[in-house]
C-alpha cells in the first residue's frame, strides 16, 4: 500500500455563463445573480424549453491557434482555454512553466457528451451533400478525449492523459482519478476537470425528449430551483472548469500559492436505474462515507456542502436523504448550497465548476445563496440552506456530483494548513 501524499490546488480556470474571470464568476454567485438566458445560438421557437446557461464573454485570445479554434468543437475550445488559464492562475508561465518536468505532468479533463456540434453538423453534411463532403476532422473532434489530448499537446504534458465520461459526474471522477495518479507517484501535477458544450439542437432535443428540462420560458432566471416544490426539471448549462492539482512537495518546491487542499474522495454506482437514483440515496451515501474514510476525517468536520442539486424531482430529495443518512445528527450543522440554481446544470463540466465555487468559498470565507428556493420541500426544513450570501469559515467542504447511469462521486476540500 502506497503512502498517501498530500495534494493541493494551486490554480483554477473557468469558462461559464458568467465569463472566464474567476473573481467575476464567484462574485456573480455571491450576488445571487442568475446566468440563465434565452438561447441565442440556434432557433428554438418551436422548442418547449427555450433557455439555458450559455457561455458568455468567451474569447480565444492567444490560448489557441485561431484557425484550429474555428474547426474544433466548442467543448475543446473551452477545455484548452480553461486549462491554460488554470496554469496561469497557478503561476505556471514563462520560466516557471518551462522548468516543469513535463513527463510528470498530466491532463484528465472529461466530457459527458463530447463534440455534439461537430457531430450534428457532420450528420447534416452526410445527409445533404454525401459522405465525400464530410470533414476529415469529424471523428477527432467528436470524441470525448480530444479536449484533454489537445491540451496535452499544447502544454507538452506527457503524463497520464485520458478522458472519463460518467455523465454529470464526469469532472468529479476526473479530479478524483487525477489525485490518485499524484498519490501513486505517477504524476507531480495534473490538470483536471470537465468540459461540456451540449446547448445545440441535438443536446437540447435529447433532454427535451426525456422530459428532463424545465419549461419555465416566461421566467428563465427562476427556472433552476433546487429543493423548491415548484421545480419542473433542470436547466442546461455549458462551460468548462479545470483545476491544477499538485503534490504538496512539488507545490512547495516551486513556491506556489496554495488555494486549498484536496483531502480525498470516492466514487460509487447505484446499480439501479439509467436516470433515477435510489430514492433513499444509498449509492450517494456510500460515496460520501467512503470519501470521509479516504480523507481519514470525522464527519463532524464537514461544515459545508456544495450539493449536486439539479432541480429534478427525484434527484434533489434523494441527495438530501443521503446527506442525512451519512451525517445523521450533524446534518443541521452543515451549510448547504446549490450552484446550479444560478449556472444551470453544466453536465460533464458541472462538478468542475462547483469545485471552483467550493474552493472560492474556502478562500473568501463566504458562501453563495441558493436562489429561487421559495416553497421548500419538507425534507430540508431542518437543514441550513442560506438564501443570501453568508460569512462562513469552512473547516472541510464536500462537493457532490452524480450522473445518469447511477454514477456517484464525492470530493473533500479544506483550507491548506502547513
Amino acid at each position: 500500500m502506497y503512502k498517501k501524499k498530500r495534494i493541493v490546488v494551486t490554480g483554477m480556470g473557468i469558462v461559464s455563463c458568467f465569463g472566464t474571470d474567476l473573481e467575476k464568476f464567484y462574485q456573480s454567485l455571491l450576488d445571487g445573480k442568475s446566468g440563465i438566458r434565452p438561447i441565442e445560438s440556434f432557433p428554438v421557437e418551436d422548442y418547449p424549453t427555450r433557455f439555458a446557461g450559455e457561455v458568455a464573454d468567451f474569447e480565444i485570445d492567444d490560448y489557441m491557434d485561431k484557425k484550429q479554434a474555428r474547426r474544433v468543437d466548442p467543448f475543446i475550445r473551452y477545455t484548452v482555454v480553461a486549462g491554460k488559464r488554470a496554469l496561469e492562475h497557478a503561476g505556471l508561465k514563462g520560466d516557471s512553466f518551462d522548468k516543469l518536468d513535463k513527463s510528470k505532468c498530466g491532463v484528465l479533463v472529461g466530457s459527458g457528451m463530447g463534440g455534439m456540434s461537430v457531430f450534428y453538423d457532420g450528420v447534416k453534411t452526410i445527409q445533404e451533400k454525401g459522405y465525400k463532403r464530410l470533414t476529415p476532422f469529424f471523428v477527432p473532434y467528436i470524441i470525448t478525449n480530444m479536449g484533454g489530448a489537445l491540451l496535452g499537446i499544447e502544454t507538452g504534458f506527457m503524463g497520464p492523459n485520458y478522458s472519463i465520461s460518467t455523465a454529470c459526474a464526469t469532472a468529479n471522477y476526473s479530479m478524483y482519478s487525477a489525485a490518485e495518479h499524484i498519490r501513486k507517484g505517477e504524476a507531480d501535477l495534473m490538470l483536471c476537470g470537465g468540459a461540456e458544450a451540449a446547448i445545440n439542437p441535438v443536446g437540447v432535443s435529447g433532454f427535451v425528449a426525456i422530459k428532463a428540462l424545465s419549461t419555465r420560458n416566461e421566467e428563465p432566471q427562476k427556472a433552476s430551483r433546487p429543493w423548491d416544490k415548484n421545480r419542473d426539471g433542470f436547466v442546461m448549462g455549458d462551460g468548462s472548469a479545470v483545476l491544477v492539482l499538485e503534490s504538496l512537495d512539488h507545490a512547495l518546491e516551486r513556491g506556489a500559492t496554495i488555494l486549498a487542499e484536496y483531502l480525498g474522495g470516492a466514487i460509487s454506482c447505484d446499480a439501479y436505474h439509467m436516470t433515477d437514483p435510489h430514492k433513499d440515496g444509498q449509492g450517494v451515501r456510500k460515496s460520501i462515507e467512503d470519501a470521509l474514510v479516504d480523507a481519514n476525517i470525522e464527519k463532524e468536520r464537514v461544515n459545508y456542502i456544495n450539493a449536486h442539486a439539479t432541480s429534478t424531482l427525484v434527484g434533489d430529495t434523494a441527495e438530501i436523504a443521503a446527506i442525512k443518512s451519512a451525517f445523521k445528527e450533524h446534518s443541521p450543522k452543515i451549510k448547504i448550497n446549490a450552484t446550479k440554481s444560478m449556472t444551470g446544470h453544466c453536465l460533464g463540466a458541472a462538478a468542475g465548476i462547483e469545485a471552483v465555487a467550493t474552493i472560492k468559498a474556502i478562500q473568501t470565507g463566504k458562501i453563495h445563496p441558493t436562489i429561487n428556493l421559495e416553497d421548500p420541500e419538507e425534507c430540508i426544513a431542518d437543514l441550513d440552506i442560506p438564501r443570501e450570501t453568508e460569512e462562513h469559515q469552512i473547516d472541510v467542504a464536500l462537493s457532490n456530483s452524480f450522473g445518469f447511469g447511477g454514477h456517484n462521486s464525492a470530493l473533500l476540500f479544506a483550507p491548506y494548513k502547513p
